[in-house]
């Protein structure tokens, strides 16, 4: 059941990643990937959530198993980040590499731990 859980959060945070990244680089005309950077901090914001409200609320294992890993999984990616940063310092754009690099640590780290303040919060 939990496989099942995993694929149809997969299902959706995988359209939902690629059409983010399509609207968000749309409107940057610039090297930075804002569309990788987005999907990465809004996942780990959710995941801040989902985990925070599964520590607070006895949230199932099974929504952990559909949003945390199925939706946020799909939605995020790391490798897209490595790629791209790659591909920015290949391009001589060290700068946005450090950027990227640095501001996507910073950036997902702070909105998981804000999406966990909040939900733990309300209790």
């Amino acid at each position: 059941m939990t496989l099942l859980l995993v694929v149809a959060g997969g299902l959706i945070g995988a359209p939902l990643r690629y059409l983010t990244d399509l609207l968000v680089q749309a409107r940057h005309d610039s090297v930075f990937p804002w569309g990788t950077f987005t999907v990465n901090v809004i996942g780990s914001f959710v995941l801040g959530l989902v985990l925070g409200a599964a520590s607070s609320w006895a949230v199932p294992a099974s929504v952990v198993a559909f949003v945390g890993t199925g939706i946020c999984g799909a939605l995020t990616t790391f490798s897209t980040f490595g790629f791209e940063t790659v591909r920015l310092l290949e391009e001589g754009s060290i700068l946005a590499a450090a950027a990227n690099a640095v501001g996507s640590l910073a950036a997902g780290l702070v909105a998981g731990t804000v999406g966990w303040v909040i939900v733990t919060a309300l209790v």
